[in-house]
């Protein structure tokens, strides 16, 4: 095992010490402010980063986040063990009983909820190639397919916390957003997962292979997977230290899942949430097992990795407004028609479904970190990744107040 030099040592426990003091700080602030806390730790970035500190005094922020160095691939890690476990965690929320009770309805909705705003996402770009800057035409047809992606995805926990706040999640409203939003996720990151296979990653197991292996680990983690754990949680429960052994347990099979999806070519974040989805819908892998989960990841690595995203960029230099206008039009646009048209066919009202709509415009952690997948692969430019980072935060902090709005007239 390698061993890091004495200043390097030193660099990422400040950094480490900095990035969840500030996080923290700041997302008590957010909250403060009835804003999602992600919304703080990513300012906190923003101030700590090339954004505000390192224009105001480069060396401070040289001093603290030296690149390249040992410290900065070391905590490099750390943010990619931090995505990994927040899809583990959004998994987590997936309920396989309730997506089945839902039935049609839930899959009506799913679909115009997930086609309308990929077809949006995906025709614009392609399109207009170069005003998104793409610059490579043959790159143009994978920058759309991951702009569909982006614009059909939608943030499961953000929109739970919603409904649980306007007293709606155990509605009949509140259970089909839930689970059409549940099958959006599932299907927008399988499908990121396969443009991540198109762009090429290195990897010596063709696309074929790939969406083979994809499938099969899908359908297993789903059957065989869940009558395993089901078999292992009592056994854990019981025989290890409560809750040190499941906490263990679930998150090393999270990173075995992550390690084989990341093999096989696609991104460890599918293997994580798949894993995920399969835990949480075991009726051993109680709700404070999740909560106790929920609360070591939320805390520590979250913060950190929602830090991390404005120590990467520029956020004054690579900020355009048109763009960033454009993607929140096009974001807007498309999951409201989507959504809305498939709620309404799910028997709602036009307000009700217009409501739900917009609790599933909610992008927030999974845009972003769809976002930081894509800009690492070079999929995206640092002026997209901006312009994506804000439209997460503007879909999420505007669904609440939009839901109660047009529920209350």
């Amino acid at each position: 095992m390698g061993k890091l030099a004495h200043s390097d040592v030193v660099h990422l426990l400040v950094q480490l010490s900095v990035m969840l003091l500030m996080g923290r700080l700041f997302a008590e602030g957010a909250r403060k402010l009835k804003l999602p806390a992600v919304v703080g730790e990513i300012f906190a970035g923003i101030l700590l980063g090339p954004t505000i500190l390192g224009t105001i005094n480069p060396h401070w922020f040289q001093l603290i986040f030296p690149v390249p160095s040992t410290s900065a691939t070391v905590l490099s890690g750390f943010v990619q063990a931090a995505v990994v476990m927040l899809l583990f965690i959004g998994g987590l929320e997936v309920d396989l009983h309730v997506v089945l009770q839902q039935g049609k309805k839930a899959l009506a909705t799913s679909l115009l909820g997930i086609s309308i705003p990929f077809f949006i996402g995906f025709i614009f770009p392609y399109t207009f190639p170069d005003f998104f800057g793409i610059a490579d035409k043959q790159q143009r047809v994978v920058f759309a397919l991951f702009m569909g992606t982006a614009m059909a995805i939608t943030a499961l926990p953000v929109i739970v916390r919603i409904l649980m706040d306007l007293n709606l999640f155990k509605s009949r409203m509140g259970l089909l957003v839930v689970t059409s939003a549940m099958i959006d996720d599932t299907v927008g990151w399988i499908i990121f997962s396969v443009i991540l296979g198109l762009i090429g990653k290195g990897h010596s197991v063709s696309i074929g292979s790939t969406v083979g292996l994809a499938i099969a680990f899908v359908v297993f983690m789903l059957t065989i997977g869940r009558w395993l754990l089901n078999r292992l949680l009592p056994w854990a429960n019981k025989k290890l230290a409560w809750p040190g052994g499941v906490l263990s347990i679930s998150l090393a099979i999270c990173f075995l899942g992550a390690a084989f999806t990341e093999y096989i070519g696609l991104h460890a974040v599918f293997g994580a949430f798949i894993v995920g989805v399969a835990l949480g819908d075991s009726e051993h892998f109680t709700e404070r097992a999740k909560e106790i989960v929920h609360q070591f990841i939320n805390n520590i690595f979250a913060p950190l990795f929602f830090v991390s995203i404005g120590l990467r960029v520029n956020f004054f230099t690579n900020f355009d407004w048109l763009l960033t206008l454009t993607l929140l039009t096009i974001a807007f646009t498309g999951k409201i028609i989507g959504s809305g048209l498939g709620t309404r066919l799910g028997g709602f009202s036009w307000r009700e479904s217009l409501a739900a709509a917009c609790g599933m415009n909610a992008r927030g952690a999974m845009e972003i970190i769809l976002g930081l997948v894509a800009l690492e692969n070079g999929l995206i430019n640092e002026r997209v990744f901006v312009s994506l980072v804000i439209m997460a935060l503007v879909t999420s902090m505007s669904s609440g107040p939009l839901m109660k709005w047009l529920l209350k007239k």
